[in-house]
């Protein structure tokens, strides 16, 4: 059984609902979309002036104060309304990170910005294509003076072409894969020796691979302790997958009620096909995953309140095996269902799928979370 919403909550959903409805319908998609990779993406003033950016940040740093419930109520109505934008990177992973081990000057100094549209962060970790573990970092980072050298590569950092800062993972010390020796530093996107090379992603966002060479930061820049940054990324990017889960949970949602339409009307043999036995029986499988995705994201987006880093881990990457086996059978049904206009660009259900794809990849992939929840 789903939760009961607070009033809070329901007056967030239907401000949420109103926004998709009116301001981000599919037909005025297009256009937003088109801004997307702008510094000044009108959409993004829009969420602060609603004050979904400050949702879920800390009372004492420019936000309201939400619950991680109230995260998965704004992921799954992005999810809904097919919503792209920098909000994961920005609002879920990167100030999660700050929040875990950031200095108070640098909470002080960055979450603000980001409750009030200000600021953009995105987290640069990956580096070998495929390989979704943190700990595979090449890119060093070595002391100098008062401060740090970083040089290396990231590639796929989710909107890292529109961020203010990037947090950089760098490792100062050990081998490739050792889970100590690695920090992560707040970059400046105008750093001096700092390439960012953009590009649109499959499902119409953006992604950029960073070059590092020799890019001085301060000591200031160091988030946490040195050396001891994977658990933070780790957390970081499990707040990232929980948020996802519950977004597709809402793109899931979407398309099991269009594919329900559609079926309604579309006619073979001279008899809508929702009158056929065997389409019937897809409907109800397609329904019961939507259900068991939502009650596995929800699963996830509570652990993430654990004190428990592995109970948090385990929950974490059960929802996001789930979830994306439950992504990828609703998405193929649901294209399958609606026949070849489902593959149109001018029909939202493909549109749907190439996110939920999309979402499967992104902070590791099922095959990868069962390893993790197996503990291999």
């Amino acid at each position: 059984m789903l939760p009961t919403l607070t009033e809070e909550q329901r007056m967030l959903k239907e401000s949420l609902e109103r926004f998709r409805q009116q301001d981000y319908t599919f037909e005025k998609r297009k256009g937003v979309l088109a801004k997307l990779g702008a510094k000044d993406d009108p959409i993004w003033a829009q969420f602060a002036e609603l004050g979904w950016l400050a949702a879920t940040l800390p009372e004492e740093h420019g936000g309201l104060g939400g619950s991680h419930a109230d995260l998965a109520l704004l992921m799954e109505q992005f999810g809904r309304g097919l919503v792209t934008s920098p909000f994961v990177p920005t609002v879920v992973v990167g100030a999660t990170a700050l929040r875990l081990t950031g200095s108070e000057a640098q909470k002080s100094e960055i979450l603000p910005g980001i409750s009030e549209g200000r600021t953009k962060l995105a987290l640069a970790y990956l580096e070998a294509p495929g390989q979704a573990d943190p700990s595979i970092v090449a890119t060093r980072a070595r002391s100098d003076g008062d401060g740090f050298i970083i040089t290396g590569s990231k590639i796929a950092a989710l909107y890292a072409n529109v961020a203010d800062d990037l947090l950089i993972s760098a490792r100062m010390f050990g081998q490739l894969g050792d889970h100590q020796g690695i920090s992560l530093f707040v970059v400046p996107a105008n750093a001096k020796g700092l390439a960012i090379d953009a590009y649109r992603t499959h499902d119409d966002g953006w992604a950029a691979d960073l070059h590092l060479d020799q890019v001085r930061v301060p000591a200031e820049a160091l988030v946490g302790s040195a050396g001891s940054a994977l658990s933070t990324i780790e957390g970081a990017l499990d707040a990232g997958a929980a948020a996802l889960c519950a977004e597709a949970v809402g793109a899931m949602w979407s398309l099991h009620d269009m594919t329900l339409d559609y079926i309604k009307v579309r006619k073979q043999f001279g008899a809508t096909i929702s009158s056929f036995q065997a389409i019937q029986h897809r409907m109800v499988n397609m329904y019961m995953k939507c259900q068991l995705a939502q009650s596995m994201a929800l699963a996830g987006m509570a652990a993430l309140d654990s004190s428990d880093m592995a109970v948090r881990r385990r929950a974490v990457s059960a929802a996001k095996v789930q979830v994306g086996r439950a992504a990828r059978h609703v998405g193929e049904d649901a294209i399958q269902l609606h026949g070849g206009i489902a593959m149109t660009d001018e029909y939202a259900a493909g549109h749907y799928f190439k996110r939920l794809t999309m979402i499967r990849l992104m902070f590791g992939d099922e095959e990868y979370h069962l390893r993790r929840y197996l503990g291999r």
